[in-house]
């Protein structure tokens, strides 16, 4: 298919003007663990939604094996990004280096404000029905299976997990290599319930969409019950910062073909990326809202789309003056 130069000349082209705000008018604002101060050209709508971030504390204990061992990143921190972005929801996703101690994560929550914010745990294969129960209380909506870093799940983990989880109205958060989605294809397609995909699904560059690991998440996306967030362009991108075009093109593809079962997340504050080159957090809402093409699946993948998978309040449309 063909692609577009993501870059600040052509972002936003397909967007309207009661979109995008104007450029004089952007106020600096510093955010932790983001490059950058100016907020992005894009206006978010109301209830936009920010669905992969983490928050970090030294005083939680960090998960025996635990390979990424960032800084604190706070809530008062992310509160800084969500003024700058713009957005006003949020999914927490519990990261690698606490294991199945999702406290921090339930606590960022209440810190936050629990109403606009829902969680993404971690928990042991053999967890128990009332455990489950209580941490659906508690504002958690799914299970990360982060299978590309050491960790309590493994992939078959998936069989025992992930019925009870469909029981449960939960999904099933996969963040998998490349070379895992292709090993796996047959799996994932058997798996119950709603499957959500981190970072693009991690689909491989320079092959991008003419890729083995591209064609078996859109065949999962064809089925109708896999969601794939439009997050961490870095993870795969081998054009790199600061525009991502190649993580970007595959995007667009996502777009194109399921506009309906995408969200967007910051993935802040990037703990794949060194301290010295953590991305402009402005600049990638700008290219997400690019290539979503159009203020129909903005909207959509900001707002509709979470709501449906998290369980947020629908938000009420404007009505006309």
């Amino acid at each position: 298919m063909p692609t577009a130069s993501l870059t600040r000349r052509t972002v936003l082209a397909g967007l309207t003007s009661s979109v995008l705000g104007p450029i004089a008018a952007t106020q600096a604002q510093e955010v932790r663990w983001s490059s950058g101060v100016g907020k992005p050209r894009v206006i978010p709508p109301a209830g936009a939604t920010d669905c992969h971030f983490h928050t970090y504390d030294k005083s939680y204990p960090v998960a025996k094996g635990a390979t990424l061992l960032p800084d604190d990143a706070l809530p008062d921190d992310y509160r800084a990004l969500q003024r700058r972005i713009g957005t006003t929801r949020g999914v927490i996703i519990q990261p690698s280096t606490y294991g199945t101690d999702n406290r921090l994560q339930i606590a960022s929550r209440q810190t936050l404000g629990a109403e606009n914010f829902r969680v993404i745990a971690v928990v042991a294969e053999d967890i128990s029905d009332a455990e489950l129960r209580r941490l659906d209380d508690q504002g958690v909506r799914g299970v990360r299976f982060n299978l590309g870093f050491p960790g309590v799940l493994t992939v078959s983990s998936l069989l025992a997990l992930v019925p009870r989880l469909a029981d449960l109205g939960w999904h099933c958060q996969i963040n998998m290599r490349p070379k895992q989605i292709e090993d796996n294809a047959d799996l994932l397609t058997s798996l119950p319930g709603r499957l959500v995909f981190d970072h693009l699904a991690q689909v491989p560059q320079p092959a991008g969409v003419e890729s083995a690991p591209y064609k078996i998440i859109r065949g999962l996306l064809d089925r109708g019950k896999t969601w794939v967030k439009l997050s961490g362009p870095y993870v795969s991108s081998k054009q790199g910062a600061p525009d991502y075009a190649d993580a970007g093109a595959v995007a667009a593809a996502y777009v194109k073909a399921a506009p309906e079962r995408l969200v967007w997340g910051s993935d802040w504050p990037h703990p794949s990326e060194s301290k010295e080159h953590k991305p402009d957090d402005a600049r990638l809402f700008d290219l997400f809202a690019q290539c979503a093409g159009d203020e129909v699946a903005f909207k959509r993948i900001l707002v509709d789309n979470p709501a449906e998978l998290y369980g947020f309040p629908k938000v009420a449309p404007k009505v006309a003056p």
